[in-house]
């Protein structure tokens, strides 16, 4: 089948961009890792947000599982410590990594999430995009050894899943392409890569299956939206404002949902500058936590009335 002239340079101009993306991301790769506390120095005006992009109240352990998978290479998984001595369960978010970024490289990004009373599972696949290493890692959870400190304490009826740029769309896949992705009951994703540039280097997803509660963000720096008119032309950036809105207007509208853009935020940002917002959308979905649920119900939700983001639209 012939595709336009148009199209095909289109193709290679935005591939070749990305490439240029991910090599200035923030985790963008195995010589590049996050500090410790690198969250310390973020400042919101907003309560809410400035809160939940802190630590919580948890100590947190680590361990590591085995995979058969040599793209996953170990299953790695941060929890509440007291998790171990406890008889109640936990929910469950699986994150899927950006380009070149494998859980190794941002490691305490995974531990401030898991000391809000989560149990974070990653992998060290720096290729995440198609979904296919989340849902292996998905297995695993569920299938986790006896003697495991995790084993029976996990709870399935409490999954989410996040993912950021490449690791977004890997996110969307992950939940609508493959049979265990109906664990999960929602979904976060950050500068997810745009429904062109994603097919187009093989990471394809159909926003419109998706069927659970989704938060979504982007930057509104040049890197996730270069303000170009037809990004299916020419590079967008990785995550540009019309391609939010596409995204979220594919999904069922009687589903609680959520896009934003944070304010002068560009694509390596995004991985730090979400995580207020983004912490609170899984304890709202996934712990019932009425404070967080602040953030987003209502004409005045936090988040719309933030001035650090903008082009909010939701359906709560």
């Amino acid at each position: 089948m012939r595709r336009p002239v148009g199209k095909v340079i289109g193709v290679a101009v935005v591939v070749a961009a990305l490439v240029v993306a991910v090599a200035k991301a923030c985790v963008g790769g195995s010589d590049v890792t996050l500090a410790e506390d690198y969250y310390a120095s973020f400042r919101s005006e907003c309560p809410l947000e400035q809160r939940y992009s802190q630590l919580g109240s948890h100590e947190v352990l680590q361990l590591d599982m085995p995979s058969d998978d040599e793209r996953i290479g170990s299953v790695r998984m941060w929890y509440p410590s007291e998790l171990e001595d406890s008889d109640v369960l936990w929910p469950v978010v699986i994150a899927v990594n950006a380009s070149g970024s494998p859980a190794s490289v941002y490691e305490p990004w995974f531990a401030r999430l898991a000391s809000w009373g989560l149990v974070v599972v990653g992998n060290e696949d720096p290729q995440a995009g198609t979904g296919e290493t989340a849902s292996h890692t998905l297995d695993v959870v569920m299938d986790l050894p006896d003697g495991c400190p995790l084993a029976g304490r996990l709870d399935v009826d409490r999954m989410g899943i996040v993912g950021f740029s490449q690791g977004g769309a890997g996110a969307i896949a992950a939940l609508t392409q493959y049979e265990n992705g109906g664990l999960y009951r929602t979904i976060f994703t950050g500068s997810a890569a745009y429904p062109f540039l994603a097919e187009n280097m093989g990471w394809h997803y159909d926003a419109s299956l998706v069927s659970v509660p989704w938060l979504m963000v982007a930057g509104t720096g040049a890197s996730d939206d270069a303000g170009v008119a037809d990004p299916t032309e020419e590079f967008g950036g990785v995550a540009p404002l019309s391609s939010l809105v596409e995204v979220y207007n594919a999904v069922d509208s009687s589903l609680p949902r959520v896009r934003a853009r944070a304010v002068g935020a560009e694509h390596e940002d995004m991985l730090a500058r979400s995580d207020g917002y983004m912490t609170a959308w899984l304890l709202w979905q996934l712990c019932d936590d009425g404070d967080a649920a602040q953030a987003f119900v209502g004409d005045d939700a936090e988040i719309a009335c933030n001035p650090g983001w903008q082009d909010v639209e939701k359906s709560v």
